[in-house]
């Protein structure tokens, strides 16, 4: 019994460790990752009931013979109870998929290119030239800024977890990514689609920047 407790501690331990880091969504630096992790969270609130409510159910099959009228169970559990969930979940994600959406609201906009196995980026120096960047890519902090996604090769994925979503770099086509920096710093970003042998090492840095334009020798903000 000791030994079952002591490795539910331990499993509960690693668990909770993967919901830290630089690579977390649950540690969101901007409005737009904090609404996915509002997200995450509700979702495994009602995951957690739903459990607790299906163990209880479970509970009492083992018990005596109950009374039960049959659309109780067909009605009420099977069909209401399921749409309320599935209509809760439906909204909480259309609400939330509403407010990450990039607008047409003059935005920022830096270009992103994939390619096997690495990234680089385009933004508008101090002077209003292009600035090309392999692995570094620069925003200004406190402000929204689209990213313009597309690949030379193969499907990539573009991800800063704690700035936004997911969204995929396919080569002819170019995809938009709202991304927003509570504050200057810098952030990890990475492919989040398998692409070859080098996937994983296909990382990137987004340095949020106080200032901008930066000067073209910054690289901190």
């Amino acid at each position: 019994m000791r030994a079952l407790r002591d490795l539910s501690i331990l499993g509960g331990v690693l668990v909770l460790s993967g919901c830290a880091g630089p690579l977390s969504t649950l540690e969101p630096a901007g409005p737009i990752a904090a609404q996915i992790a509002w997200l995450w969270w509700a979702m495994l609130a009602g995951a957690a009931l739903i459990t607790l409510f299906v163990l209880g159910l479970l509970a009492l099959g083992f018990g005596a013979p109950r009374n039960v009228t049959p659309t109780t169970w067909t009605h009420g559990l099977g069909l209401w109870f399921s749409l309320a969930i599935l209509t809760t979940l439906l909204a909480g994600g259309l609400w939330v998929g509403e407010r990450i959406l990039p607008r047409d609201d003059d935005a920022i906009e830096v270009r992103a290119e994939a390619f096997q196995w690495g990234w680089r980026f385009v933004h508008s120096g101090p002077d209003g030239a292009e600035v090309t960047s392999d692995g570094v890519l620069h925003i200004p902090a406190g402000v929204p800024v689209d990213v313009l996604i597309t690949s030379a090769d193969v499907i990539h994925s573009f991800w800063v977890p704690q700035m936004a979503g997911k969204v995929d770099a396919i080569p002819g086509r170019v995809n938009r990514a709202r991304i927003l920096a509570d504050r200057a710093g810098r952030y990890d970003g990475l492919c989040a689609e398998f692409c070859g042998v080098g996937h994983a090492g296909m990382r990137f840095v987004v340095v949020a920047h106080a200032d901008w334009p930066p000067t073209l020798d910054e690289d901190a903000p």
